[in-house]
């Protein structure tokens, strides 16, 4: 079992989880791993002590990001509100998602943990899909993998260059869509 970092190697790590994040989305997936190192200030060194490869490195923005929601989240919000404020809160996250997956060369570890992470997401996703059921806002049919794949869906539709307006005009129109979609049909 792993120990936990010390203070100051947590908040290394974490700054170079921030920097990531912000370099990928500034410069691509393939930017400079000096460029991170920079942003994060620290040195190269540091970063490849905490990250063996760029993939390790996206890997722990999206559990970050995971973490996050599943803090975030709370089963007894009426599901439209929490499937919008998902998208809305993590468009920046979904962006770079969509934007790296299009990049990404994941090894079979690496893969194995981009999938967990989908499951990870699908965790946090059930209890509150669940309580919208039982509410009757979501039919019954939906499970959280399709909750994640329309997560995913509209992450597709961002791009790095919309504007704050546009981004929640494109969130807006999917989300009416999706949940649409989702909600319970009379006479089924």
């Amino acid at each position: 079992m792993a120990r936990p970092l010390r203070s100051d190697a947590a908040m290394r790590r974490e700054a170079l989880i921030e920097a990531a994040a912000v370099c990928f989305r500034e410069d691509g997936y393939r930017v400079p791993f000096e460029a991170v190192a920079a942003r994060a200030g620290v040195g190269r060194g540091t970063l490849y002590r905490n990250f063996k490869d760029r993939e390790a490195l996206a890997l722990a923005i999206f559990s970050r990001e995971v973490d996050r929601m599943a803090a975030a989240i709370d089963p007894a919000v009426p599901f439209d509100a929490t499937f919008e404020r998902i998208l809305h809160e993590g468009a920046p996250t979904l962006t770079l998602f969509g934007r790296i997956s299009a990049e990404l060369l994941a090894d079979g570890e690496n893969r194995a943990a981009f999938l967990a992470l989908g499951d990870r997401m699908e965790t946090v996703l059930a209890p509150v899909l669940a309580a919208a059921q039982t509410r009757g806002e979501v039919a019954g049919g939906v499970t959280p993998r399709d909750v994640v794949l329309a997560l995913r869906m509209v992450g597709g539709l961002l791009r790095s260059f919309f504007t704050p307006a546009e981004v929640a005009e494109t969130i807006g129109a999917a989300a009416r869509l999706l949940l649409g979609g989702m909600r319970p049909r009379p006479g089924r």
